[in-house]
């Protein structure tokens, strides 16, 4: 898994708005981060692949399109 190091920088309505490490932002909802987060908390956001389903969205991506190309 790889992590990003991220500030709240502010709320607008139910969404966080985080300033992440690479100089971009990030909405998140409000409701799917820890309770006690206020703007200026520093959060780690994690990212990973799920090889399952990456490799069952190429399939179906190939398959849809071998479908597009029987049509012609």
């Amino acid at each position: 898994m790889f992590y990003l190091e991220g500030t709240i920088d502010r709320f607008e309505n139910d969404v966080a708005v985080i300033r992440l490490e690479t100089g971009t932002s990030l909405l998140w909802p409000k409701e799917k981060l820890p309770n006690d987060t206020h703007e200026g908390s520093v959060i780690k956001v994690g990212v990973d692949s799920i090889i399952p389903k990456t490799e069952a969205t190429e399939v179906l991506a190939k398959d849809v399109l071998n479908e597009i190309l029987k049509n012609d």
